[in-house]
């Protein structure tokens, strides 16, 4: 099997969700994908064994997590010797306007920028309101956020903008354009 680094961030568990459904695509395609979080001690401890990595993050306050940053920084000497994707999650991406799309792009060319990270693949995929995760404040902020972009404003259910067929043909192209396919999928 070819192995493959899924490394995210996540805030409030988009991008983790995002990076659990690549590890599970990648494993029906007979891949073998390890999923960390930046965050954690399991980061630290990340080794170059690697033919393929995918790395990605929750856009918060327009930026990338600190810890992501970190992570590609400290990793990124190995990972240059093999093909690496990039992902950003925001709800700036969930806009289907011109201008949301711009800001997604921005954000994530930004990051990129910061870390030095030449991705030879990089998508934008929308992440989800959270209103049961958050607090009295936060949530009357997100919600007038999203009635003004015309995203979902009832406090009372979360709502998952995510193009899970989007994600699914960003991490079957960048596998098997850069590492083949191990075996065919039905």
């Amino acid at each position: 099997m070819i192995p493959v680094l899924i490394a995210y961030s996540s805030t409030e568990g988009q991008a983790r969700k995002i990076a659990g459904f690549m590890a599970e695509v990648l494993g029906e395609a007979g891949y073998r994908a390890d999923v960390v979080d930046v965050a954690s001690p399991q980061a630290s401890l990340v080794q170059p064994v690697y033919s393929m990595a995918i790395l990605g993050g929750s856009v918060h306050v327009g930026h990338h997590a600190d810890a992501l940053a970190r992570f590609v920084k400290l990793q990124q000497p190995w990972m240059r010797g093999i093909p690496v994707a990039f992902f950003s999650v925001s709800l700036t991406a969930a806009r289907q306007d011109e201008a949301g799309r711009a800001g997604s792009a921005r954000m994530m060319r930004e990051f990129l920028a910061r870390t030095g990270l030449e991705p030879v693949r990089s998508g934008c995929f929308a992440g989800a309101l959270r209103y049961s995760r958050y607090g009295f404040l936060k949530r009357l902020v997100m919600r007038r956020i999203a009635r003004k972009e015309g995203g979902g404003t009832d406090l009372s259910r979360d709502f998952e903008y995510t193009d899970w067929q989007a994600v699914r043909r960003f991490v079957l192209e960048f596998a098997r354009s850069f590492a083949g396919s191990p075996r065919k999928v039905a």
